[in-house]
């Protein structure tokens, strides 16, 4: 079986998994509103999915 002949150090470890990132979320402007949603999702502000109503969301 192999066996590593030295230990892998904490900078080189770091270096590898430099690209080990989340990517950033997906944001576009709801068309009814304008306020940013994600993509496929009912809008936080207005509670609207494309043309339909899905959340009825209180205006103060």
């Amino acid at each position: 079986m192999a066996v590593p002949k030295k230990r892998t150090s904490k900078q080189r470890k770091r270096k590898r998994r430099t690209h080990h990132v989340a990517a950033a979320t997906a944001h576009q402007a709801c068309p009814r509103c304008g306020d940013p949603r994600r993509p496929h999702r009912v809008c936080p502000t207005c509670g609207h999915y494309g043309e339909r109503e899905i959340v009825r969301t209180e205006e103060f």
